[in-house]
């Protein structure tokens, strides 16, 4: 097969068990299978040596990714350590010569912008940049939704998430570094970038940010349909010790925190009635310690199948999250069968229609319970197939990342 073309993805992490790390590899697998060569490069000081199902380049190391780590602690300066890593990196695109460099994060003590942007701003690669959070256009987060801080809108400075990642605990350089953002990441020309938000949420944010005059796309994040399907409960319930006829409800995250909805979980189990009961997936041990009785923890766990089964055996999945962009978690829930209620956030509601789910206000800790039972009213069964064939119709990953495939050809074409 005639090569198309070559692509260079760029991310943090490269492990399939992070939502970046997994896109990124199922976008270069099915570029690879349509006749392009693509490469993952990716922190080696985070990741180490891995295998991956394209080629990989592995950028910086245990040292580097430590004097990063440091220099953004002490002086709020992420993304412009590494500055050894990068230049070798540099030199590793310009032996490739990539047609089109794909950036999903670059923040992740790995990269230094200014070095890896001038090689872009001065080459003739196309640019397609996946925005996964908001870290490109702020001076400092990488959310600002549960702080309610609008600053990135004048160009940041006295930043109210100083102490949130990327972490400083010493100096305050939002405003420099809103400046110097700027800079780097409007030098590559508009004809040559092109920014993909994940959902029409946070198109709407970077439409006032200094991004706005670059391209957009819309391409939401997919999911594997094939493992995220209605399926029997299996013995989830006996391994929780839940009885066969009582309701779940059901709630997951990576790091459970206040912006997820931690709080609001521990308020609408004092709500409950005995019928009833919490399954909070992703707990540590900490937090596990802080829980009511009345709510069933699961510690993060990398057993799809079981996932599958407890989204599955759910009559609703909750997710009061405060501040997120288009969470998988719903798409998750939904491909089982599940209706989401969530909270009118982000782009969190973006993938709930009448069919699929119901809409509360911010801090409705009642209201979140009057959908759950609402849908209990109106019997589960009467979701499950409407909320397959909407997974099938709008989530699959093959669907969503043909998209990339699309877009990379017709950046090459003009």
């Amino acid at each position: 097969m005639k090569e198309k073309g070559r692509i260079v993805q760029i991310n943090p992490v490269l492990r399939i068990s992070t939502s970046t790390g997994r896109i990124m590899q199922e976008i270069g697998a099915l570029a690879v299978s349509e006749g392009w060569r693509n490469w993952c490069a990716y922190g080696k000081g985070r990741d180490g040596l891995r295998a991956c199902a394209t080629e990989t380049i592995p950028v910086g190391g245990r040292w580097s990714t430590a004097a990063h780590g440091l220099l953004t602690r002490a002086f709020d300066r992420h993304g412009l350590g590494s500055a050894a890593a990068t230049r070798r990196f540099v030199r590793t695109l310009q032996e490739i010569s990539p047609d089109i460099v794909h950036i999903h994060n670059i923040h992740g003590y790995f990269l230094n912008y200014p070095i890896l942007f001038d090689y872009l701003a001065n080459s003739d690669v196309k640019v397609v940049w996946t925005v996964h959070d908001c870290w490109l256009y702020t001076g400092h987060c990488y959310h600002y939704s549960f702080a309610g801080c609008d600053r990135w809108q004048s160009g940041c400075g006295d930043c109210p998430q100083r102490g949130e990642f990327p972490r400083s605990v010493i100096a305050d350089r939002s405003r420099r570094n809103f400046i110097d953002k700027k800079k780097y990441f409007t030098s590559v020309p508009a004809d040559r970038m092109v920014i993909v938000t994940v959902s029409e949420w946070m198109r709407g944010e970077m439409s006032r940010s200094f991004l706005r005059d670059y391209p957009f796309r819309v391409i939401h994040n997919g999911i594997d349909t094939s493992v995220f399907r209605p399926c029997g409960g299996g013995d989830v319930r006996a391994r929780l010790g839940i009885a066969p006829d009582k309701k779940i409800i059901l709630g997951l995250a990576s790091v459970w925190s206040a912006e997820k909805g931690l709080g609001d979980f521990i308020s609408l189990s004092r709500l409950l009635a005995p019928d009833e009961t919490i399954v909070m997936v992703g707990v540590d041990p900490k937090t596990a310690r802080k829980l009511p009785p009345a709510i069933h923890c699961i510690r993060r766990t990398e057993n799809i199948d079981m996932l599958a089964q407890l989204y599955s055996e759910a009559t609703a999945f909750v997710n009061p999250t405060w501040q997120d962009n288009y969470p998988t978690v719903n798409l998750e829930a939904i491909s089982c069968g599940t209706p989401v209620v969530t909270y009118r956030t982000g782009g969190s509601i973006e993938a709930i229609t009448p069919d699929t789910g119901l809409v509360v206000d911010q801090g409705d800790v009642g209201g979140l319970l009057d959908a759950v039972r609402k849908i209990e009213a109106l019997g589960k069964e009467r979701f499950t197939h409407p909320c397959r064939q909407y997974a099938l119709a709008n989530f699959r990953k093959e669907d969503r990342y043909e998209e990339y495939l699309r877009l990379y050809e017709k950046l090459l074409t003009h």
